[in-house]
């Protein structure tokens, strides 16, 4: 069991990366066309957090994209060991979309760059809310769809025996997943 428990966390973070990567191109995209039709400036927080957080003397706007991208594919990779779990779907993407917020937060507020949310303009605050949560999204759906290939994972394994926490079911063994010539019989 500590074999395959350690399985779905190495297939799971490389599903995650992955999936991390595409959620945070999407936002970036959407960050740009968001930019381009409201005016709003380009933000350096991203940029200033990593610069204190490693001591680099590059300029804030130099280390925004390596911010962004570096959160992203590494915190896909929660969200892939989630989806190979077994915790997939809306509601999975919206507990991943709180990580993601809070990620970003508590390097903001630890390092010194940023302030509380609920300090911000509220049209600040809906705007990175709504580009988080599309990260999420985008990041869930791409870490879901990979997941399905590998079956139902152990959390949904458990469900299907019996909905809910029950300490007295599982862990559950595994389900066999079908070897290339078993999927070509399939056919």
């Amino acid at each position: 069991m500590r074999a395959r428990a350690m399985s779905v966390f190495r297939r799971g973070a490389v599903h995650g990366c992955a999936a991390g990567t595409v959620g945070v191109a999407v936002m970036t995209l959407g960050e740009e066309l968001e930019q381009r039709w409201t005016g709003r400036p380009n933000s350096h927080v991203p940029g200033r957090t990593l610069a204190r957080l490693l001591g680099s003397p590059l300029p804030p706007s130099r280390m925004n994209l390596l911010m962004h991208l570096g959160q992203g594919a590494l915190l896909g990779m929660l969200r892939g060991v989630m989806a190979d779990s077994g915790l997939r779907g809306p509601w999975s993407s919206a507990m991943f979309a709180v990580v993601r917020l809070t990620n970003d937060q508590t390097l903001e507020n630890a390092s010194g760059v940023g302030a509380p949310p609920w300090t911000w303009p509220r049209t600040e605050l809906v705007v990175d809310l709504a580009h988080k949560a599309v990260y999420a999204l985008v990041t869930g759906l791409v870490a879901d769809r990979l997941a399905a290939r590998i079956g139902p994972g152990p959390g949904l394994q458990h469900a299907r025996l019996r909905h809910g926490r029950h300490p007295d079911i599982g862990p559950v063994e595994p389900v066999p997943t079908p070897t290339p010539e078993q999927g070509n019989e399939r056919r």
